[in-house]
């Protein structure tokens, strides 16, 4: 039976207390939307005695064409008129129009690895001794990749976050130390139960865009098992910038087949150095399909997931076909 273990709910006013509650308390998670944590809660997937909800902390709503706040519900970046079109056409993708009402851009960003192994009741997770990435004070095995409890490989299956790496978007963190900010891509870390760079009592407050932006466009293409509901199973964000009708910028991102979400924009500034139109979209497709590595711990197999991602990247960039 799915139970909510018990815990202590907190809800500070304002982001000063709520950072210095996070000092205080030794064992804790935040909480925004949590249309993520809670139901792994429920499956007893690392709960945590302290939550901190970010629910009343007004100071991560802000809503702008270059700023978008942690608390910024998806559905209300998804209809905003303020946001740049990738970022809207992403967020409109994501899962259903109910939990779009309730899901946060900062909740998205640090969802959780997923992994057929991982993300299961407790009870199933007992009958196979446990996974590598469930705390469950074992010394239990990846069942994915056997005989190397070092790595776990679950899978990051957010979409802003490759929209945000297309557009070149900057992070911003806070926790009771200070503030830090960097490139979004190094936000993450190639590792399933680690998953990110944010430290104990620190959290994402705000995601910035170049003041540029508005002079990119994109597109963004995903794999799901069902389309108005499931994580994507592979998904692609393009982002051009055009002047004189010629191509003067372009990025690749991809996210839902690796721990991390892949940057590819090495690829595509090489690819726009002798660009000719749809043969360049098929060899950037095939590199981005070569680039990333897919294991199997998700519904569709690795090989399956890879050759979409060479699909999804054609159909992004479709609309420089003619250049």
């Amino acid at each position: 039976m799915m139970r909510m273990p018990p815990f202590t709910l907190h809800t500070p006013e304002n982001l000063a207390k709520a950072l210095s509650l996070a000092n205080e308390l030794d064992n804790f998670d935040w909480v925004a939307g949590g249309t993520d944590l809670l139901p792994n809660y429920k499956w007893h997937l690392n709960p945590k005695p302290n939550v901190i909800s970010l629910a009343k902390v007004n100071e991560l709503t802000a809503l702008s064409g270059t700023v978008i706040g942690a608390m910024v519900r998806i559905h209300d970046l998804a209809n905003s008129e303020d946001a740049h079109p990738l970022i809207r056409e992403t967020a409109a993708t994501i899962a259903s129009v109910m939990i779009r009402r309730s899901a946060t851009v900062g909740g998205n960003i640090c969802l959780d690895t997923r992994c057929y192994w991982y993300n299961q009741t407790e009870e199933w997770r007992r009958s196979i001794d446990w996974c590598h990435k469930c705390d469950c004070d074992t010394e239990a095995d990846c069942r994915v990749i056997p005989n190397q409890n070092t790595l776990c490989v679950a899978t990051y299956q957010a979409d802003l976050a490759a929209a945000f790496i297309a557009l070149d978007a900057t992070i911003h963190l806070a926790s009771g130390a200070g503030a830090r900010s960097m490139p979004f891509a190094e936000f993450f870390q190639l590792d399933g139960m680690t998953r990110n760079v944010l430290k104990p009592g620190e959290l994402v407050t705000h995601v910035t865009l170049p003041e540029d932006a508005k002079n990119w466009h994109g597109a963004y293409q995903k794999l799901r098992l069902r389309e108005t509901w499931d994580f994507p199973e592979a998904g692609v964000a393009a982002a051009w910038k055009l002047e004189a009708g010629k191509i003067t910028g372009l990025r690749v991102a991809t996210t839902g087949c690796e721990s991390i979400p892949g940057d590819h924009s090495e690829l595509a500034e090489t690819a726009i150095v002798e660009w000719s139109g749809k043969d360049s979209i098929r060899e950037l497709a095939d590199g981005v399909r070569k680039a990333v590595k897919p294991v199997s711990n998700t519904y569709f197999p690795p090989a399956y997931r890879r050759k979409m991602l060479r699909v999804l990247t054609r159909r992004a960039l479709a609309p420089l076909e003619h250049l």
